[in-house]
């Protein structure tokens, strides 16, 4: 009997004319993309075809949390596989229960239940239906610095230019400011007073839509791809005092942010703050299988107890992605990887990206938590013009499209996204694997430099 996996193939030019002729990719345009074949990953670095090997400094969409092929991990699945590979939602499953009953001894105290989906934008619109019908009011209010997903609702959520073609969305949704030190939308001078006008900015927004008509406030504890911003001192707990006096839902939207990424098991851990209801998804179990979720505090879980919540997915809480899950949990706290992970941002990259930023000009601003940095790249530190402008395209963008290409070229796999490039290693990485990834950002920080203007 023949191999069923005999007709994958295994040269590079098979697989680049299959994806050509039959891969329809995300966020591309068809005809102008050649999307690099991939061959095999390990650890914290990835080889193509051509036995080209790059360190991955993106843990591919900053969810590789726990390296490629971890062995423990990929023996969990295998194990779980081999005795059941799936189960409907409808009935109850060891995997998934471990899974929730993990998760939720993880998280801020009072969320206690999930509600698994195949992924973090899935999260986010169920995070709203039930806030929503929790609230019995309509409205949401969502970041314009922010990405939540790409199906309809979470799209409609999210700030980013990327909702633009897909608009209008869904309705209710409205827009506020949240905090940006760097490039404050309210003109503070320093972090406590950038807290100080977004909480009054946010405070007046309920007000003239209506307290009464506003279900929630979605927000990224550390917003993600649009910077890496870390709120300043005070700002969550004060946006909790608010959702608490108007009866608005606090969602904290942690796909990216979760699960060792910032230091953490939840990013939110760092200022003491519990949601209402906690999106996860991404570093749960890095991507392996498929898996997202939402973590519903005791109050609105109960709001369900004898009312039936309308939603639901045929893969909800799949059985292997679950067991995944519990492995990869289980591994983080074996290997002390939060740990690890908060220990690498404070003794290494927070010291060292602050020397680049002393080396090179074009270093705006250093911020992140744990594995979770952004260095922001402009052309005149005084007037902060960005290296790029934003949502820049074709050759307007070609000084980032030059950097990062400077870093690949060096065995480096960036992430960047408009003037920023974001320092997003596995949580896994080496001490001296990271020092080696950040010798090459030196290196192609020169790059950046060549377009500074500044004095």
């Amino acid at each position: 009997m023949a191999d069923p996996l005999s007709s994958i193939p295994s040269d590079e030019a098979s697989v680049r004319a299959l994806d050509r002729a039959h891969v329809f990719h995300s966020w591309s345009a068809q005809a102008l993309i050649d999307p690099l074949p991939i061959a095999s990953a390990q650890g914290c670095r990835f080889t193509d075809y051509q036995g080209r090997t790059y360190l991955d400094f993106s843990s591919q969409l900053v969810n590789v949390n726990i390296g490629y092929q971890h062995p423990r991990l990929v023996a969990a699945i295998q194990e779980y596989a081999g005795r059941l590979c799936t189960i409907q939602p409808a009935f109850a499953n060891d995997a998934r229960s471990e899974a929730a009953h993990l998760i939720a001894e993880r998280a801020p105290a009072a969320l206690n239940s999930v509600f698994f989906t195949n992924g973090g934008a899935e999260a986010n619109e169920n995070a709203v239906r039930m806030a929503r019908l929790h609230t019995g009011r309509q409205k949401v209010l969502a970041a314009y610095r922010s990405y939540h997903g790409a199906t309809a609702g979470a799209l409609s959520l999210t700030g980013d230019p990327r909702r633009w073609a897909s608009e209008p969305g869904i309705p209710g949704v409205v827009r506020y400011w949240g905090p940006y030190p760097y490039r404050s939308a309210f003109s503070a001078a320093t972090p406590e007073e950038e807290t100080e006008r977004a909480l009054r900015h946010l405070r007046e927004t309920i007000s003239v839509e209506g307290p009464g008509t506003i279900a929630a406030v979605i927000l990224e504890t550390i917003v993600g791809t649009n910077g890496i911003l870390v709120p300043p001192p005070g700002y969550l707990t004060g946006v909790r005092q608010i959702c608490d006096e108007y009866g608005i839902l606090m969602i904290a939207d942690e796909v990216m942010s979760g699960f060792g990424r910032a230091g953490e098991w939840f990013a939110i851990d760092h200022w003491g703050v519990a949601p209402d209801l906690i999106t996860f998804a991404k570093g749960v179990n890095s991507g392996y299988v498929p898996l997202g979720g939402v973590l519903l505090s005791d109050t609105v879980a109960a709001t369900f107890d004898e009312r039936v919540y309308p939603g639901g997915l045929t893969y909800s809480g799949h059985p292997l992605a679950c067991a995944s899950a519990v492995a990869s949990i289980r591994i983080f706290e074996d290997e002390g990887i939060v740990e690890h992970a908060r220990r690498l941002g404070d003794d290494v990259l927070a010291p060292e990206l602050d020397k680049l930023a002393a080396r090179h000009p074009s270093v705006g601003e250093v911020r992140g938590r744990g594995v979770f940095w952004a260095l922001e790249l402009v052309r005149d530190r005084e007037t902060r013009e960005p290296l790029v402008p934003f949502n820049a395209g074709g050759p307007a963008a070609a000084p980032m499209a030059e950097f990062a290409g400077a870093c690949k070229k060096r065995g480096l796999w960036p992430f960047t996204h408009f003037n920023r490039t974001h320092v997003v290693p596995p949580c896994v990485i080496s001490e001296d694997e990271l020092r080696e990834g950040l010798a090459v950002l030196d290196d192609a920080l020169d790059v950046a430099d060549r377009y500074y203007t500044g004095s």
